[in-house]
């Protein structure tokens, strides 16, 4: 019997990977990730070409061209930027910020400042603007007010500045002139006022520490920011498991029985080595599909240098959880798949089943978010969103007590056999039976009488 099963699924796991729809299929969104995340990048910075060019400034508060040259100079517009991709990283990934990639963005503006005096008229200098020269392109014009750095006697604010761009200055460039123009007026602001910019930068300036998780089993840090994205990757990877091999087990089934293919099987294997010879069969493919994805988000985090943040633990949990998953709905797709003709008659099943398996992957990211509230927990034990609720709280900052996981398991592993010992019943009468399809009521009475 096991040699027999052994045969229709290796045959089951050889007939899907060989076709080319599984191979398209299996490669398209691979490359696509791999595209997003590696390509597409480094393809638009290196097609977006530096900008130079002039940019003339009219300093009526006096002190603050001096801050704006600086500012404004591309080793500083460098170390503001690799500043900020570190902070980014550290708020999603506390003790990682080091790690910061240092490339990516657009390229860094080299802008020549232009200085005009106080009373030179505005109008030729919008002229000046408008009046692009070969190899000497004019970038922006920028006024400084009197008061931008010393509020003007018995007013509250203070002053600001008026930009005039030329046409076709791209949003990067004039964010990079309004960052230094905000940066300089706030330094000047605080030496007028008798403080040390340096000074308040340094007061101002918080780390965040990496949170650490207390517990009756010990204490390990918390991986915050990083954990939000973790429960959706998790019941992303299990829907995609459970749907590869869901649909193409119901699928292969209903083909087999409508050529009547199935019938010369039975004359070879009975109806239950047929059954488990096609759920593992697919139950391989689906396997082969996550070990592509969990391999290319291993690649990716290899790539970033964070995957020290990921616990191994959580790829032995999801693979469990995904065993038990498929069994559930590939047990329930394959009664289908015996129980119709054609497949537009499974239409009418496909309805509920395809609901109980997206709801549970839709709620996973607000499971990861409040993993230990009352909805979460009593999810983690209702099957068949258990899995995914379960998933979702493992991945998530506040892993949930070791009991709780076992229970899930020991309530999926029941729910499994349960859809396990229906999808054999259904199974023995249905691939035989043509015609009229059956009614959910029809698919209990051959349940009972198998």
């Amino acid at each position: 019997m096991t040699h027999r099963i052994w045969l229709i699924t290796r045959r089951e796991f050889l007939t899907t990977v060989s076709g080319k729809g599984f191979l398209i299929g299996l490669l398209v969104m691979p490359a696509l990730i791999l595209l997003l995340v590696f390509l597409v990048p480094r393809i638009l910075t290196s097609r977006s070409p530096q900008v130079q060019g002039e940019v003339v400034v009219i300093d009526r508060a006096g002190d603050v061209l001096a801050s704006l040259r600086t500012q404004l100079d591309p080793a500083t517009i460098e170390a503001r930027r690799a500043e900020g991709r570190r902070r980014s990283l550290e708020r999603a990934a506390p003790g990682f910020g080091q790690a910061a990639p240092q490339a990516g963005g657009p390229p860094i503006p080299a802008l020549t400042l232009v200085e005009r005096g106080a009373d030179t008229d505005l109008q030729q200098q919008k002229d000046w603007l408008a009046r692009q020269i070969p190899g000497q392109r004019h970038l922006a014009f920028i006024v400084i007010q009197p008061d931008a750095v010393v509020r003007g006697e018995g007013k509250s604010d203070y002053g600001t500045y008026d930009l005039y761009i030329a046409a076709g200055l791209d949003d990067a460039t004039v964010g990079v002139i309004h960052e230094g123009l905000r940066l300089s007026l706030v330094g000047s602001r605080l030496k007028a006022s008798g403080v040390d910019p340096a000074a308040v930068e340094t007061s101002m300036n918080v780390e965040r520490p990496n949170p650490v998780i207390v517990a009756t089993d010990g204490q390990q840090k918390s991986r915050t920011g990083f954990n939000r994205a973790l429960p959706f990757i998790m019941g992303l990877l299990l829907f995609i498991g459970v749907i590869t091999g869901g649909q193409t087990l119901m699928a292969s089934t209903i083909e087999e029985k409508s050529n009547r293919v199935v019938e010369v099987l039975l004359a070879a294997v009975s109806p239950l080595e047929l059954m488990w010879g096609k759920l593992l069969g697919q139950l391989s493919v689906s396997l082969l599909v996550m070990a592509v994805y969990i391999g290319l988000g291993v690649l990716g985090m290899f790539q970033f240098a964070i995957i020290g943040l990921l616990d191994p633990m959580l790829v032995v949990y999801l693979l469990l959880f995904f065993l038990i998953t498929y069994l559930v709905f590939g047990a329930l797709m394959l009664s289908i798949g015996a129980a119709v003709n054609q497949l537009a008659d499974a239409q009418s099943f496909m309805g509920p089943i395809m609901l109980l398996l997206i709801a549970p992957y839709v709620m996973a990211p607000m499971i990861g978010q409040a993993p230990n509230s009352t909805f979460s927990v009593i999810a983690s034990f209702v099957p068949p969103v258990n899995t995914f609720a379960m998933l979702a709280r493992l991945a998530s900052a506040t892993p949930p007590p070791m009991w709780q996981v076992w229970l899930t398991m020991l309530v999926g592993l029941g729910a499994a056999s349960a859809c396990v010992w229906f999808a054999a019943k259904i199974f023995k009468v249905g691939l035989l039976m043509h015609g009229k399809p059956p009614n959910l009521a029809t698919l209990i009475r051959w349940a009972r009488m198998a």
